[in-house]
């Protein structure tokens, strides 16, 4: 790689269990992601590869194991869910989208790909068609308790209201949830698939939106990307502008969740604020960028729009209210007993579950877990701005809640700080590296701090086009968590739980 903080390191596929537990480091390194590339029509590798990355949070970057599968050898290795337990959905996906089997993993259950999907179709192999229609059958058992006294109750996976599809099933001794069993993906796109093949700005449209409430993350962490492999520094002036951006779209998320926590008890007043708030918000994103979700601002090699003196008011003004908002919500929660009471020790997660999951966000955090891709990795202009990392200890619904406020406060300073490098930046026509992708080959990743935590992306290169892309959504290492927070509280906290995550469905079904 040519980015100084990324270290890769190449195995055999039987040296790879040992070589990921070296550099997890006993744990203390966190899985960032795990991912499989078909290089069958590279004629270096001719085969597959599984690439394993972890953060070095100590020393700032991350570490890499790539473990290549030659030409017809067995596509098997032993799983290292049993040694790193946040390997347990990337092992499952890999093995649902390129038929690589990891031997041993407690749960071999198909996870990306349902029912009606063939026995033996691995859509990320370079010999599927992307434009095939399949249709088949395979067997989706739920995991459940048994025993005597005990029941099951399903929900989902059509819901009221619009959220999307996931299928939940709980098994329940009274009231109490003994266990829960998520089954998602039920709207998964195969975004990773229709990228195959497009040009680095054909891809962008598609990157932004792969979630609407990430549209800034995700883009910004594949700009990063393709721009390492090119080789070019963004203009300061864009990186000011990213940042701020960052901000903003984390300031919208925050002040939603603060209104959609408390839905799950039914507290209108927080909720009507908190809404209100939030379409404010909103509204501020139009004018930023054209839409409400910040979107085709973010371009490789910079941005594709300033702020002007007229926004940078708009921005102003509209935070300073939303400022004002989120101190009255602050009132309002900790004065009323009953929601105090509903929150507290409610979904609770330990330090060493946030830590063995490799949570990242505000999951993580609520837990002790101080984890922060603003903090772990320079990039943006955030290496200038002065801003606390937030934690809690508690892991409980209260927690998480106090963690989003505490970050909304340091978020509204920042944006002021960057306001003013704005007014002290001159290069206004300077936003944007020219850069020509034709001659363009290589890998990159990117990583950036979403309002639910790091969005990662890989990218591989071939001449200015894209034959392998990997997105790992905030969402995704953090959704195994819910099915352990409800654990022993009454099924009627379970929205109050699910919603103090505020996890996406489309992240996840990309």
């Amino acid at each position: 790689m040519a980015d100084e903080i990324w270290q890769l390191k190449t195995v055999k596929p039987k040296a790879l269990k040992g070589t990921a537990n070296i550099l997890s480091n006993g744990g203390k390194n966190p899985l960032t992601a795990m991912f499989g590339r078909d290089e069958s029509e590279n004629p270096d590798v001719q085969g597959y590869a599984i690439y394993v990355v972890f953060e070095n949070l100590a020393e700032h970057r991350l570490e890499a194991v790539k473990a290549i599968f030659e030409p017809g050898e067995s596509l098997c290795y032993e799983s290292l869910t049993p040694l790193i337990p946040a390997a347990a959905w990337y092992e499952r996906e890999i093995q649902d989208m390129f038929g690589i089997v990891p031997q041993g993993h407690p749960d071999p259950r198909p996870l990306v790909l349902h029912d009606t999907f063939p026995e033996g179709y691995y859509p990320l192999r370079k010999k599927i068609d992307k434009t095939a229609q399949v249709r088949g059958q395979r067997r989706m058992d739920m995991a459940v308790a048994r025993g005597e006294g005990l029941f099951e109750v399903p929900v989902g996976p059509i819901h009221a209201g619009i959220i999307e599809p996931g299928h939940f099933r709980f098994s329940q001794a009274g009231e109490s949830m003994l266990q829960l069993d998520a089954r998602l993906f039920y709207t998964h796109r195969g975004l990773e698939k229709v990228m195959e093949g497009k040009s680095v700005t054909e891809a962008l449209p598609i990157v932004e939106r792969i979630c609407g409430a990430c549209s800034v993350a995700n883009t910004w962490s594949y700009c990063q990307a393709v721009e390492k492999i090119a080789g070019v520094k963004v203009p300061r002036r864009a990186e000011i502008i990213r940042t701020l951006l960052a901000e903003v779209e984390r300031i919208t998320n925050h002040v939603g969740d603060l209104g959609n926590i408390p839905a799950g008890v039914g507290f209108n007043p927080a909720i009507s604020l908190g809404g209100r708030t939030k379409e404010m918000l909103m509204r501020l994103q139009e004018q930023l960028a054209g839409n409400r979700f910040l979107r085709g601002v973010i371009v490789p090699g910079g941005v594709a729009k300033d702020i002007t003196p007229a926004l940078a008011d708009a921005v102003e003004a509209a935070l300073e209210k939303a400022a004002q908002n989120v101190a009255d919500l602050d009132a309002m929660f900790a004065q009323q007993a009953n929601f105090q009471n509903r929150i507290r020790t409610t979904g609770k997660v330990r330090k060493t579950t946030a830590i063995d999951l490799a949570m990242v966000g505000v999951g993580a955090r609520a837990s002790g877990f101080a984890h922060d891709s603003r903090k772990d990795f320079a990039y943006g202009v955030y290496p200038e701005l002065d801003f606390q990392l937030i934690t809690e200890t508690s892991g409980d619904v209260a927690a998480r809640l106090a963690v989003r406020i505490r970050e909304l406060r340091e978020s509204f300073a920042m944006v002021k700080a960057l306001m003013a490098k704005l007014d002290q930046s001159t290069d206004e026509s300077d936003l944007t590296v020219n850069i020509d992708w034709s001659n363009v080959s290589g890998e990159g990743w990117g990583i950036s701090e979403s309002a639910r935590g790091s969005d990662f992306h890989y990218a591989a290169l071939i001449d200015g086009r894209i034959d392998r892309i990997f997105v790992r959504s905030a969402s995704y290492p953090n959704w195994p968590a819910v099915t352990i927070a409800v654990q022993g509280d009454i099924i009627p906290d379970f929205p109050l739980i699910n919603k103090s995550f505020e996890l996406c469905y489309a992240c996840i079904d990309r």
